[in-house]
């Protein structure tokens, strides 16, 4: 019976069938994942009856791919073009990605942004009846309209630690928050994780360059009184001037409590070289991450806004302190953005999210205002010491990836800021209807 199990006379000498059988071997393993061309089992691996005949286990690591699979293998050229074709669909897929945000966004603006104007053109007789109720009712506009910014970021995996004081705690007071600047990006963060701060953001005002006049934004802050500041030696004394009657006619009238600003007068890429020079010229510090600040105006927020004798400003200075009974400024929230590696988040990229992923870290610490002198040559002292300090902090995060603990704290605290997603998904939804009704009224 053995006999005739035996293959049949003339099938061939035992040189082809150990060509066969490692054929066979080899491309039965691979018939078995189905990547073999010649995955048929020749007949010299089969049994007269055309089953298969088990392959001799001293045979089994012997065989080799027939010509059929050499294609197969997985050479460096091979793996070169599955990387290329990987790399490509990447990038196909990041830039479909863009778009599809970059036509959200246009879509987002052509629908809220004349919602907003809309609204408050409807709500014009209120303004005289009842004008706290109407800046109210405006502000509460504007932060949804900041919060969509917001979503932008926070979809794309754009978020914010916050590090150093509790912010909350003021949230309701009257302070000047002092921002270091970077990009364009960083008012962005500030939309984002001011959101869950109360009142904070539909009370605030901003203080911005002439430019962000024109942009889609522009006919927004313009309603809703914020300041853009014109840079430049030949524009200096006029703007300061401006600044204060703006300060005087608009912040308490709309019941504004927090005021945004950037002292270094520009981006740190662009005013770094001068300010460096200027320090040297005048035995200051070397700084990197900011720049030395500018005096002009957070002198004029000082002495327009803060009650009299709160830290020196001498009576009477302040009429409209006085008609609104306000307390007038009682902090000064010195703020630190910090991106991982130094490298800051732009308009661009916080629209289109074509960076991965970004954490930016944002660093709070909080001064009482009789804690900051009025007369201007102390002022500047205690401005530059801020930003030394900014310095001191960007350059411990960069090292460590963690801003230091607060004084009296052995451990620094961080505290990732939120956003519901159902709420935002409220707001956009809100505003598209509301760009629908107009359509549909107009």
């Amino acid at each position: 019976m053995e006999g005739g199990r035996g293959p049949a006379a003339g099938e061939g000498g035992g040189g082809r069938r150990e060509e066969g059988g490692r054929r066979g071997g080899c491309c039965r393993r691979r018939a078995e994942l189905g990547s073999c061309p010649a995955a048929s089992v020749p007949p010299q691996r089969r049994w007269p009856g055309g089953q298969e005949r088990p392959v001799p286990r001293a045979q089994r690591g012997a065989f080799t791919c027939s010509p059929l699979c050499l294609p197969l293998q997985d050479g460096p050229a091979v793996k070169r073009m599955a990387v290329t074709f990987q790399q490509a669909q990447r990038v196909g897929c990041t830039l479909l990605k863009a778009l599809l945000r970059f036509a959200f966004m246009v879509a987002n603006n052509l629908v809220a942004i004349p919602s907003y104007v809309l609204y408050l053109i409807v709500l014009q007789p209120l303004r005289v009846l009842d004008s706290k109720l109407f800046w109210y009712i405006e502000g509460v506009l504007f932060k949804w309209l900041l919060a969509m910014v917001a979503s932008w970021g926070w979809w794309a995996g754009y978020t914010v630690v916050e590090w150093g004081d509790d912010v909350k705690a003021v949230s309701e007071d009257e302070a000047m928050v002092l921002v270091n600047h970077q990009a364009t990006g960083d008012v962005c963060t500030l939309m984002m994780c001011l959101q869950d701060k109360g009142t904070v953001v539909r009370q605030m005002m901003w203080l911005m360059d002439h430019i962000f006049k024109y942009t889609n934004f522009g006919i927004v802050s313009l309603i809703h009184g914020d300041f853009f500041i014109r840079q430049g030696k030949a524009h200096r004394d006029q703007q300061l001037v401006l600044l204060q009657e703006h300060l005087e006619k608009y912040y308490r009238s709309r019941n504004r409590k927090w005021i945004v600003l950037f002292p270094e007068g520009g981006f740190l890429r662009k005013r770094r070289e001068t300010s460096q020079a200027f320090a040297k010229k005048n035995n200051l510090p070397f700084l990197k991450h900011v720049t030395l600040p500018r005096l002009g105006a957070t002198q004029v927020i000082l002495k327009t806004l803060v009650a009299p004798q709160e830290n020196g400003t001498p009576a009477g200075r302040d009429a409209v302190i006085k008609e609104s009974k306000s307390k007038g400024l009682q902090w000064v929230i010195d703020t630190t953005i910090a991106y991982p590696k130094g490298e800051p988040i732009d308009i661009q990229t916080w629209i289109l999210g074509y960076r991965q992923p970004t954490v930016t870290h944002v660093h709070y610490r909080i001064f009482p205002i009789k804690d900051v002198p009025a007369e201007p040559e102390a002022l500047t002292h205690w401005l530059y010491q801020r930003f030394i300090e900014k310095e001191d902090l960007l350059t411990h995060f960069y090292e460590t990836g963690a801003f230091p603990p607060l004084q009296g704290q052995t451990k620094a605290v961080s505290r990732a800021m939120t956003l519901s997603n159902l709420w935002l998904v409220g707001i956009q939804s809100l505003a598209f209807l509301s760009g629908g009704m107009a359509g549909w009224l107009t």
